[in-house]
Formats: structure tokens, C-alpha cells, sequence
């Protein structure tokens, strides 16, 4: 059994205690949404393998697919490398988004002028 840190002392949370979750389907590697997470959220995906959230909204912590069924099994957990953000690996079974798309970015697109990396700078 691999011996789990509850939560990495190194991480940086914001002001409200939180920190921003990637989570993206292991497989894919397709972007499935974003949520916030504090030190319990945290801990609790790392001990559970199930992923787990705090709502800002409610105020409350919510395991994604306890009421929908759509729910996310952790495949790895890393920090970023100023470690004030996460990016949650997962197997995705049914919708991510609470609309009930994929992701929560199905269907969102906002129109921009896409780059050109051979273009001259200006």
C-alpha cells in the first residue's frame, strides 16, 4: 500500500483557503471542468479515489456523481509548479458538467483570432 500524505504541506491556497482542481479524463486527456478544493476536499480525493470538492456556492463539500451518478475515480493527482493548483487525472463515467455534457466546456466556445506561431512578431 502507497503511503499517502493527507495533504502536501507544500501547497498554496488562496486567501479563502481554496485552490483551483483541473480535472481532466486520464484517457483522453480531454479537459473535463474546474472546481476548488480545500485542505479536506483534498484530502479526502487523495484517501478516497473518488474526487471530492468544496462549493463555494453552498458552502458545502460535494463528491462528484452522489446525486447524478456521473461519477470521477482518481487515476493521479499533481500540483503545478508554483503548487497553487491541481490537476486531477480521472476515469469519467457519464457527463462531468452538471448540465449534463462531457465537459463543462461542451458547446461554449467564444470566437478569437487564432495564432499563428510562423507569423512575424510585431
Amino acid at each position: 500500500m502507497t503511503n499517502i500524505d493527507p495533504v502536501p504541506e507544500e501547497l498554496v491556497f488562496g486567501s479563502d483557503g481554496l485552490l483551483p482542481a483541473i480535472i481532466q479524463d486520464d484517457e483522453s486527456g480531454e479537459v473535463l471542468m474546474l472546481a476548488w478544493m480545500d485542505r479536506e476536499a483534498i484530502r479526502r480525493t487523495l484517501t478516497s479515489g473518488r474526487v471530492t470538492f468544496w462549493s463555494r456556492s453552498r458552502r458545502e463539500y460535494w463528491r462528484k456523481g452522489d446525486t447524478s451518478g456521473h461519477r470521477q475515480y482518481v487515476r493521479s493527482v499533481a500540483a503545478d509548479c508554483d503548487a497553487d493548483t491541481l490537476l486531477v487525472r480521472v476515469v469519467q463515467v457519464g457527463a462531468a458538467c452538471h448540465t449534463g455534457t462531457r465537459t463543462c466546456f461542451t458547446g461554449r466556445e467564444i470566437a478569437a483570432l487564432v495564432g499563428d506561431p510562423s507569423a512575424p512578431e510585431e
